[in-house]
């Protein structure tokens, strides 16, 4: 959720009323995202890296992930949103990690969008804990696969995403789901995230539809177009 920060600097104001704006951004986005028919969505809202901005700016941060667990987990679970945490939880704040656990407890069993928050979350280092999973329960070199490995990220159980949508212009992945995005489609806006609204959205969904998906494989005549994920 990229561009909270040019978003306020463009309006003269502090880099905290943008990730203000952005925070308050999230539900309507999930809300058409759920009317679309998505099953999955991962919002990319706290990086491993991002430990390292600014005291303030880090507490905000934060404050906003403590405000969303207290306001917004009755909304989203009343429209039958699943919630899961994508990350470690072990740096933040006690009662911020208890209200992250209760709130994907609460919501398990919602047939609706699952809605991944991915919350001190960040690519090499999900890596690494899957590795050191494997380590520890002593898998045999010879056992170690793919599907091993897959098993013991974060988003186990969670399909890979057909489509990452990157904000603000950029065109890097920034260390985002590396495993899983091997074969993800890649779109980007400039639009700011507390700009991104159903124009944006709508774009990226049509321009994904209008891709042909091989997954490194080659199509058989007259499988033009056809999309292997069978959506």
């Amino acid at each position: 959720m990229d561009g909270n920060g040019r978003w306020a600097r463009s309006r003269g104001l502090d880099r905290s009323e943008g990730h203000e704006a952005g925070y308050h951004n999230i539900e309507p986005v999930i809300e058409w995202l759920g009317e679309a028919g998505v099953k999955y969505a991962t919002l990319f809202s706290f990086s491993t890296e991002n430990w390292g901005r600014p005291q303030d700016e880090v507490n905000g941060l934060l404050d906003l992930l403590a405000l969303g667990l207290e306001e917004q987990v009755d909304r989203l679970h009343n429209r039958g949103v699943r919630l899961l945490h994508v990350g470690s939880l072990d740096r933040l704040p006690p009662a911020i990690a208890d209200g992250v656990r209760a709130a994907v407890d609460r919501t398990a069993r919602n047939p609706g969008l699952t809605l991944c928050l991915a919350f001190d979350y960040g690519g090499r280092q999900d890596i690494v804990q899957a590795v050191r999973r494997l380590i520890t329960e002593g898998v045999p070199p010879g056992a170690v696969t793919e599907q091993e490995i897959a098993r013991r990220l974060y988003t186990s159980g969670v399909p890979d995403p057909d489509l990452i949508i990157r904000t603000g212009g950029e065109f890097r992945i920034s260390n985002f789901l590396l495993w899983q995005s091997a074969y993800s489609e890649f779109f980007s806006t400039g639009c700011n995230w507390p700009d991104v609204g159903p124009r944006e959205l709508a774009a990226a969904l049509e321009a994904y539809a209008g891709r042909e998906r091989r997954f490194g494989l080659v199509d058989s005549p007259g499988a033009a177009g056809h999309d292997r994920s069978g959506r």
